[in-house]
């Protein structure tokens, strides 16, 4: 008899149709998976296999437009979702009105990263509540209050370095912990273990049930650093466990997260999901595409786009697609920076707002951003050989390798901001969604020497949320917030100078924040109008509760 192991999560609901919708689920043994709707709407699927474990991401179909449904998960005919004693409200699949989803009201968008499922076992045990597990509570107490249309997971879903001590233990019956990688994953079934810790929590797991999710990896999905630099890929690949590290770590976020990112049409013509569904066991299958993939990054596009009425959503990797030699180092490939662009530019006049979500920043502040221009110049050898050398070191100690470290691309992408926010069908808003940082703010670019026919129109702007549930020292936070001193401005020229750097295209300023703590961030976009909420996890005495810490609106002036 099967059982239901892991999910459901509802990933992909059609903005489209209003007709369809995805919901992925983990069964402990083969069988059909099958969800039904209140309204009649239903779907199957056959579980698919990889190394024992057995997947299936069943297609909706027959959903009514503007109306939510409850629904229940079936395995071989057999009910085993909402289980019998859940205090949860019924999960249900909430569909937008057609043929016009933005006059029903507005797009509701919630963003953050960084999630710790438990803290991990070399400390960190006052970190708080988890925000996840704080808006699930919210929206399970009022199932009549608004809720997100669909909830963005800015990367590092789970910690393949940093793991739990319940987790380390699941490790430790398998093999000796003092040997490499010692406490860190080392394989695909090891993987598994990291969703089954995050995605059990019972909070969070009704919330990812009934709230739609589009997910992209970072580098704790893999490893802190991942693709820094080719000289650290090269050290990682000359260790004897990193290949299958990688490979696993790909192949495990293929299942789990990249496959619900993608439209039932995508899916359908995917080769690699129609391999995998063809094979009594995909193990073989997956495994030669995670190193192919890994080996050649042209042969894979993570990045995807997502449209929930006039709002345009860009899911884009910033880990798999860099370009890491130091004379050509750029943080998006030439086929991916194509489709960026593509996707950014086509067709403005469809969308109202343009969000671009990518895990690393854009903008930081301006101390740290100097600094990552600084060592990228030294280790690409402007200050001799001697320098280069000690960049790299610096480069790997202080997580070095956003935007800022990447300085063409950054100049390429904040060209194409400035370019899809001009001319008479510009969007509203055009949003950089990031977390990473373990901190939020909001940063505004300024661009004072152009023409005002080159000035956008839109409102450009850096939001940056993060963590959902993490920490940050306290050193860490007094360097943020230097970062955005004026000293700390003199200083990041002062760094430039040494480094023969550029003088970036524009300036930006903060215009808030920085705010520290587990926290979301959501966009509402009505029409042409946006606005911006941040609330915070804290603890309260029925539990986990969220304050709002912030509020604004982003197409008035502030």
């Amino acid at each position: 008899m099967a059982g239901l192991r892991l999910g459901p999560l509802l990933r992909y609901v059609d903005w489209e149709t209003g007709s369809r919708a995805t919901v992925w689920v983990e069964a402990s043994r083969p069988c059909t998976a099958e969800v039904r709707c209140a309204d009649g709407a239903a779907g199957s699927s056959p579980t698919f296999a990889v190394q024992g474990h057995h997947y299936a991401l069943v297609v909706v179909t027959g959903l009514t437009p503007g109306s939510t449904t409850p629904y229940e998960v079936l395995l071989d005919g057999r009910t085993v979702w909402p289980p019998e004693d859940s205090s949860f409200p019924p999960s249900t699949i909430s569909t937008p009105v057609l043929p016009q989803p933005e006059a029903a009201g507005p797009v509701r968008i919630a963003f953050g990263s960084c999630r710790w499922a438990a803290p991990p076992a070399h400390g960190h045990d006052a970190i708080g509540p988890d925000a996840l597990d704080a808006l699930a509570t919210r929206l399970a107490a009022d199932p009549e209050a608004a809720r997100p249309d669909v909830l963005l997971l800015l990367g590092d879903q789970v910690y393949a370095d940093e793991t739990s001590q319940a987790t380390q233990r699941r490790l430790a019956a398998r093999r000796d912990l003092e040997e490499a990688p010692g406490a860190e994953v080392a394989d695909y079934e090891e993987y598994t273990h990291l969703y089954d810790e995050s995605w059990r929590d019972p909070d969070v797991r009704w919330l990812l049930s009934t709230v739609p999710s589009c997910m992209i990896f970072d580098d704790h999905d893999v490893v802190d650093d991942w693709n820094t630099s080719a000289s650290w890929v090269q050290d990682m690949r000359d260790t004897p466990w990193w290949h299958e590290r990688i490979v696993s770590g790909l192949m495990s976020y293929w299942v789990y997260q990249h496959i619900g990112n993608l439209s039932p049409d995508a899916l359908e013509a995917d080769p690699l999901y129609a391999a995998v569904r063809a094979v009594p066991d995909a193990t073989e299958t997956l495994r030669t595409h995670a190193a192919a993939a890994d080996a050649d990054p042209t042969l894979t596009r993570w990045s995807y786009r997502r449209v929930f009425g006039r709002v345009r959503v860009l899911m884009v990797d910033t880990r798999a697609a860099r370009v890491l030699g130091e004379q050509e180092r750029s943080m998006l490939r030439d086929s991916e920076e194509k489709w960026l662009r593509d996707e950014a530019l086509t067709d403005p006049a469809a969308y109202d707002h343009l969000l671009i979500g990518t895990s690393l920043p854009w903008l930081l502040p301006p101390l740290i951003h100097d600094a990552e221009s600084w060592n990228a110049a030294l280790c690409r050898g402007e200050r001799g050989e001697r320098w280069a050398r000690l960049g790299e070191k610096i480069r790997r100690a202080g997580d070095l390798e956003h935007w800022a470290a990447f300085p063409d691309s950054f100049r390429r992408l904040t060209e194409l901001l400035r370019e899809a926010g001009r001319g008479p069908d510009a969007p509203a808003t055009i949003c950089v969604l990031s977390g990473d940082v373990h901190h939020a703010y909001v940063a505004e670019p300024r661009w004072p020497d152009v023409t005002p026919q080159d000035t956008p129109a839109a409102r450009v702007l850096q939001l940056t949320c993060s963590p959902v549930h993490n920490s940050v020292p306290a050193y860490m936070r007094a360097g943020f917030r230097f970062g955005w001193s004026r000293a700390g401005r003199w200083m990041g020229r002062a760094l430039a100078l040494h480094g023969r750097t550029e003088t970036p295209p524009m300036r930006w300023r903060r215009s808030g924040g920085p705010w520290f703590g587990n926290q979301l961030m959501t966009l509402t976009l009505r029409g042409r109008k946006a606005s911006l909420t941040l609330v915070q996890a804290r603890a309260g005495a029925a539990g986990a509760q969220l304050d709002t810490v912030m509020e604004r609106s982003l197409t008035s002036n502030d």
